[in-house]
């Protein structure tokens, strides 16, 4: 479990979950992650055993480390949000009260959506290079989490960043940044793809070209209230795979977690209807 409530509140949580599983007839079981990835590895231990409701209570990369395990399979998520972004319940209108969210989890039926890959890295929200991926790095530096770190963060890198040339499915575009979005925001209500589709078998593919300093004021503002596609700046697509390559061993993030390849090229693809969420 991961996420920004205090130890105290984390332990009302748990015991709030056990009771209320317990008045509608479920069996539960706590248990606590340790390690990064220990999320899939519990997960997989779940499913092999049987279990098709699995809640993960945390932020983003919690809830990607279990559903990574969950896909192709009987097995539903439940999601808690409580980290800094909560970008995948944001988009699925899960509540962001940790108590209603647990109750939805607990209550709700599974609903199929989809799912992404950048090479063998699973994401469930957004993946992406370039200045997104540039932050991603350096906030998983930081440490303390929050929105108000991850803007700070982004606030220093803005101003050293320099767009680097992509091949992008062969064509050469030097772009301020590249997302691959299966959700429609990064999280905190910042909409990379207005339009996006969580279970419509295809990925955007977000392109936000370099702007001039005098247009960050209103990009900032679009971004965060939903009508960045009507931007001069950026356009976007639907895609099933796409082809990146860089000049370098690529940097790219998915679901705000921090990847660097060890190749300069990779694939992005979509997995349709490849997980089951309790909505």
């Amino acid at each position: 479990m991961s996420g920004t409530l205090s130890p105290e509140q984390k332990d009302l949580l748990i015991d709030f979950l056990v009771l209320q599983a317990k008045e509608v007839g479920y069996l539960p079981e706590v248990i606590i992650t340790k390690y990064p990835g220990h999320a899939t590895e519990l997960a997989t231990d779940a499913i092999q055993r049987g279990i098709r409701r699995i809640i993960a209570i945390g932020g983003d990369g919690t809830v990607n480390e279990t559903a990574q395990a969950l896909r192709h399979t009987a097995t539903a998520l439940g999601i808690v949000p409580i980290g800094s972004g909560n970008g995948l319940a944001r988009h699925l209108g899960i509540p962001l009260v940790p108590k209603e969210a647990i109750l939805k989890a607990l209550n709700g039926r599974p609903v199929v959506i989809d799912s992404g890959e950048v090479e063998t890295h699973p994401f469930f929200c957004t993946a992406g290079f370039g200045f997104e991926a540039v932050v991603a790095h350096q906030f998983a530096l930081q440490p303390v989490r929050g929105l108000t770190t991850y803007a700070r963060t982004a606030y220093q890198q803005f101003w050293q960043y320099k767009p680097e040339p992509l091949l992008v499915n062969g064509q050469e575009k030097t772009l301020f940044s590249l997302t691959f979005a299966n959700a429609a925001q990064f999280g905190n209500n910042a909409w990379i793809a207005p339009k996006a589709n969580i279970a419509d078998g295809l990925l955007d593919q977000c392109e936000l070209q370099s702007f001039p300093l005098q247009a960050l004021v209103v990009l900032s503002w679009q971004l965060f209230n939903r009508t960045l596609d009507q931007s001069v700046y950026y356009r976007s697509e639907p895609v099933r795979t796409a082809t990146i390559q860089g000049k370098n061993p690529l940097l790219l993030h998915a679901d705000g977690e921090p990847i660097t390849l060890l190749s300069d090229t990779c694939q992005v693809r979509i997995l349709p209807g490849s997980l089951l969420v309790l909505l």
